[in-house]
């Protein structure tokens, strides 16, 4: 039996190659080419990815669909195949090349052409014939026929090892605006100097490379010269001017051309209708759509004073506008005033650490400092402050001279007036109210002067409830006149305050780890106790010095404990670790994907948890077979996730959307989640609406 075995060896070996998810190589003196397979075989699928792989000689190129001034791209023949219904080659982005002055598109060193099989029985085993023409240049150019087999058995299916070559080939084929991060805004036909040529503006959400390029396919006997490429300094937008040139007679308005925006291995295509000759691409679009965005700023802004993450600056609001109630209306204005300036110098100094940020190519967000545990840390410091403050464990006293001069121009507290506008500000920035993300992320995927003017509209409509006052400062004479309750209410508020200290910390004990947390903790709680012990309205330095040290051993205790490296995804019954790979898998099975990215520091994201995600009310929906939820947790810095939100022209969270079938790019949910918005999307996406 043992001889037997030894005898059936090779037997079984090429049985096992005649099976293999790759075929033979075809081969000559410039180049190699194969069948490829993602699967070892069909099992019952009716359709799957092959592959036809090329491997070139170093200078050898061969051609894509459009091969432009010279060439021609393959054709394959598939008659004698069998049990092959049909076989869709896919054609990944190319590269265009120069020789003599021509400018012609094609492939260099490898390429795989992906291609859609569908089996006529998918049952049967599936034997793929494919005669396939192509040309090959270099000085010279060289036509070639070869043929090339693969089979693919019927009763197994599993990944084979060339599906990560496909993949890695496919991921090179021109995709949708949201999957490459790439638009055309504006393509037209002008006409200047009588000569015509095609202008076209694209974005990017990154950064274009040095030199992106589009490439155009129209009717016979247009043709469409190399383009004149400008960049913005930012990178992020390209301007492409294309001379064109047709036969005498040919009318160039009303032809469809296909666009294909290259840069790099990304690649976006669309399709346009030349219209009548214009004059060339002016700025007027972008100032109509800058001016739509400052409006959508202002008005996030100014929503923002009413989303939970704001409510801990209530109460710094709430006693102003009491201790101003029997003021004289100058002073009221004057501190108001102080105030707005607080929140719009607090948006300036984000605007330009945005900038700087950007330009280092660092990634920015909204609301990503609460990602950084020693901002966490020094906020938990401050918060803790203006609550012992409250409680009247000590006054804020500034030197005489400054005193003075601020009683002559106010009567009281610009500074602290300003401060609280700053400090609104920070504590603010966690959220994504409505109209806030649409208006961060277009800032964010723009230029320095964008951003700039962007952040001052929000500032401004955080500021608008301020401003209102400084403009009619009768209102503050509206609330009840002081008394004993206003001792009562400032303890109450204190107590707000320390209940955002406490949030602060557990969100630090997520980054960093419970212990730097409770150490930290234990600090200010030490601090508290101190103040409240000494009670003196102007201590001995010492006190001040000791207090001060106090503070700063408080921020600087994080850096004794190392952040973990990995990040934590927050997870429940129903919902998966995120991933992109995990959206397209679950799409491609038929299932609907409901996304979730959140992260402890954001209140808003807390909100629609327990309203929504993670109520009673929505388990039915969670526990559907053909949903699936994915979860991302961003409250540690996570590149993946801030390159996904990028993908969708956004900066900040909650973010929410929901993909399917009948909605492969996905919806995108509001800030603000309701049970009936998230059902209505996962319906569309599934294609049960009509």
């Amino acid at each position: 039996m043992l001889h037997l075995g030894f005898l059936l060896l090779p037997l079984l070996l090429l049985a096992s190659n005649a099976w293999a998810a790759a075929g033979d190589w075809a081969e000559n003196e410039h180049a190699r080419l194969r069948l490829i397979s993602e699967a070892e075989g069909i099992q019952g699928a009716n359709s799957l990815t092959a592959g036809l792989h090329f491997e070139l000689a170093e200078g050898w190129k061969t051609y894509w669909r459009s091969p432009g001034d010279a060439g021609y791209p393959l054709t394959i023949d598939w008659s004698a195949s069998q049990n092959l219904a049909a076989a869709d080659l896919a054609w990944p982005v190319p590269h265009r090349f120069e020789l003599f002055g021509l400018d012609t598109f094609g492939y260099e060193k490898e390429v795989v052409f992906p291609i859609r099989l569908r089996p006529e029985d998918p049952q049967q085993p599936l034997h793929l014939v494919a005669e396939v023409d192509y040309l090959l240049c270099e000085n010279i150019c060289i036509p070639y026929s070869e043929q090339v087999s693969l089979t693919l058995p019927a009763d197994s299916g599993g990944p084979a090892p060339e599906a990560f070559l496909i993949d890695l080939y496919r991921s090179q084929l021109p995709a949708t605006e949201e999957a490459s991060g790439l638009s055309l805004e504006e393509v037209r036909l002008v006409s200047q100097n009588q000569q015509l040529h095609l202008e076209a503006s694209a974005r990017s959400l990154f950064p274009f490379s040095l030199q992106p390029d589009l490439l155009v396919e129209g009717p016979p006997g247009l043709d469409f010269g190399r383009p004149q490429v400008r960049l913005s300094d930012d990178g992020l937008t390209a301007r492409f001017r294309l001379p064109v040139t047709a036969p005498d007679g040919q009318p160039v308005e009303g032809s469809t051309l296909r666009l294909t925006l290259v840069d790099g291995s990304r690649g976006f295509e669309s399709e346009t209708t030349l219209g009548q000759p214009a004059e060339p691409l002016g700025e007027q679009q972008a100032e109509q759509s800058l001016l739509l965005i400052l409006g959508l700023a202002l008005l996030g802004g100014l929503v923002l004073n009413l989303m939970p993450c704001v409510l801990p600056v209530l109460s710094l609001k709430l006693m102003s506008l009491i201790s101003h109630g029997s003021s004289l209306p100058g002073t009221v204005r004057i501190s108001f005033l102080a105030t707005a300036a607080g929140i719009l110098f607090s948006f300036l100094l984000l605007a330009g650490g945005t900038i700087a940020l950007k330009t280092a190519g660092a990634a920015v967000g909204w609301g990503v400092q609460f990602q950084q545990p020693i901002f966490l840390a020094a906020m938990a410091v401050i918060v803790t402050l203006f609550a012992a403050n409250l409680f009247g464990f000590f006054e804020i006293l500034l030197p005489q001279g400054i005193a003075d001069q601020a009683s002559k121009t106010s009567g009281r507290g610009i500074a602290g007036a300003f401060a609280t506008g700053a400090f609104a500000t920070l504590l603010a920035t966690p959220c994504s109210a409505p109209f806030l993300g649409t208006a961060v992320g277009f800032a964010l995927s723009r230029g320095a002067a964008e951003i700039l003017l962007i952040f001052i509209a929000l500032g401004v409509g955080l500021a608008l409830p301020y401003l209102a006052v400084a403009a009619w400062p009768r209102l503050a004479r509206l609330l009840p006149r002081p008394g004993r309750w206003m001792v009562w209410l400032r303890l109450l508020l204190g107590v707000a305050l320390l209940g955002t200290a406490l949030w602060l910390l557990s969100v630090l004990s997520v980054q960093v780890s419970g212990a730097a947390a409770l150490s930290i903790g234990g600090l200010l709680l030490l601090l508290l106790l101190l103040l409240g012990y000494r009670r003196y309205r102007n201590p001995p330095r010492a006190v001040i010095a000791g207090l001060g040290s106090l503070a700063v051993a408080a921020v600087l205790a994080v850096a004794a404990f190392a952040p973990p490296s990995e990040t934590t995804t927050a997870r429940a019954d129903q919902w998966e670790v995120f991933t992109q790979a995990r959206i397209a898998e679950a799409v491609g099975q038929g299932q609907t994907v409901l996304v979730d990215v959140t992260a402890d520091w954001c209140i808003t994201c807390q909100v629609n948890k327990v309203r929504v995600l993670e109520s009673k009310a929505i388990e039915s929906l969670l526990e559907d077979e053909a949903l699936t939820a994915l979860r991302a947790d961003w409250t540690r810095p996570d590149a993946s996730i801030a390159a996904y939100l990028a993908s969708h022209g956004r900066y900040g969270i909650p973010f929410n959307v929901v993909y399917g079938p009948a909605a492969p790019d996905g919806i995108l949910l509001p800030e603000l989640l309701t049970l009936e918005a998230v059902r209505s999307a996962v319906e569309e996406a599934a294609g049960r609406r009509s």
